[in-house]
């Protein structure tokens, strides 16, 4: 009886072995990943500051009408319809859509969005990052106060 119980418990104790060995395998193998996830992000960030490089994106210069629509639109967070752009940036709501055709003319990128028949933009948020950083519209202080 005592020799099956030692089997018994060498078997048991290979077995323990063996799951501490795949444990320690299986945290290595995690470890790993993890290390490759890091370095695939910075080479993400690397490609993305590459690709704003190649694609240094230009802007014609604005007029005083579209510089109201363009801050009433950047310094939104959510997108806005047409209505909600004329009151926040005080100009008739006729002008909104000849102005946004006219930023877009300039090289604004807008996102739109269809939301029950009612349009809705708003500044694509990789042009907001660069616009931020590198102030492609030309904007000043006075911009912010008028």
């Amino acid at each position: 009886m005592s020799k099956k119980f030692d089997e018994i418990r060498n078997a048991l104790e290979e077995h323990l072995s063996s799951i501490n060995e795949n444990t320690s395998e299986i945290q290595a193998l995690f470890d790993y990943l993890h290390e490759m996830d890091v370095k695939i992000e910075k080479i993400s960030q690397r490609l993305d500051l590459l690709q704003l490089d190649t694609k240094k994106t230009h802007v014609a210069p604005l007029n005083q009408l579209e510089k109201k629509v363009f801050l009433t639109l950047y310094t939104e967070e959510t997108p806005l319809s047409y209505k909600e752009i004329s009151v926040k940036a005080e100009i008739p709501l006729s002008l909104v859509p000849e102005c946004i055709s006219s930023l877009v003319g300039k090289g604004i990128p807008f996102q739109r969005s269809l939301v029950n028949s009612q349009l809705f933009l708003s500044i694509d948020p990789k042009f907001k990052d660069i616009q931020a950083k590198e102030n492609l519209v030309n904007l000043s202080l006075d911009s912010f106060i008028d």
